[in-house]
């Protein structure tokens, strides 16, 4: 018995990772470790990381095949956090493990995360891809993203900033993006494929819009709203300062899953971006 008999194809590994190197926009993956120079310019550079995955949306991409767009949602739930402290994403790596490696989900996924990064002028620099046979059954896999950025030490963006009275403003949102799944799983489970397409629109990347915001230097602190809704607000609020947050509509598939849900707004706004 060898490892293939075991359930782990390494020659069909390396030669997926063959044409990830050969591909275009990949030629930095290789390897043991990525590295990255802190680009130039900067007198107190900070560098700022995050990490972050899709949750159960997963479950979503396994449905439809779309694995490009679930690679955008790993992208965003990372640099979208980043953004929140001004700082410009330089990398980003990924981690996909499965049972056995479907080479065209992979392919698709890797091309996603590709197209994503060079949306946002951010490297992919590297990651890992694990098979895993006995902990992941059938087409089931989960994903991981890391990204690392920079700011400058002087114009990092936070609650420091918030004195006094402030405009407060709401960027749309392209959907659900990646939160909240169990709960929508449940909620629309009965007519998915009705719903399927609105709730499978990809997360948003909002790198370019707070960019141009931090060069006019409009921009005092900033949250993205994931797990957790609007209280993420409070991450960038000071302790004596209150937000006061207008009532909006909500359209569409956001409005039919509060209907369907019975959550009252607090909850609904504790629970998701809604919009």
């Amino acid at each position: 018995m060898d490892y293939k008999d075991a359930g782990v194809d390494i020659e069909k590994a390396d030669a997926l990772v063959g044409w990830l190197q050969k591909s275009k926009g990949f030629s930095s993956i290789g390897g043991y470790a990525s590295m990255m120079p802190v680009p130039a310019g900067y007198k107190e550079p900070i560098l700022v990381s995050s990490t972050d995955g899709v949750g159960t949306k997963l479950l979503l991409a396994l449905e439809t095949g779309r694995y490009d767009d679930l690679a955008q949602d790993l992208i965003a739930m990372c640099v979208n956090d980043m953004i929140c402290v001004g700082a410009k994403p330089l990398f980003f790596l990924d981690y996909y493990a499965c049972g056995k490696l479907d080479a065209d989900a992979w392919k698709l996924f890797l091309t996603g995360l590709q197209k994503g990064c060079a949306s946002i002028d951010c490297e992919l620099s590297g990651g890992e891809t694990a098979e895993m046979p006995g902990l992941y059954s059938g087409k089931h896999f989960d994903c991981a993203g890391f990204s690392v950025g920079v700011v400058e030490k002087s114009k990092t963006i936070g609650p420091h900033l918030v004195v006094g009275e402030e405009v407060l403003l709401a960027l749309p949102s392209s959907g659900f993006h990646s939160n909240g799944y169990s709960l929508l799983r449940q909620l629309f489970k009965e007519d998915m494929s009705d719903f399927i397409d609105e709730l499978s629109i990809p997360t948003r990347l909002y790198v370019h819009e707070i960019q141009k915001l931090l060069d006019q230097g409009l921009l005092k602190a900033c949250a993205h709203i994931t797990g957790g809704g609007m209280d993420n607000l409070l991450r960038v609020l000071p302790e004596d300062t209150k937000a006061k947050v207008n009532k909006w509509e909500w359209q569409g598939v956001f409005a039919e899953a509060q209907k369907r849900s019975r959550l009252d707004d607090t909850k609904f706004v504790q629970t998701f971006n809604a919009g």
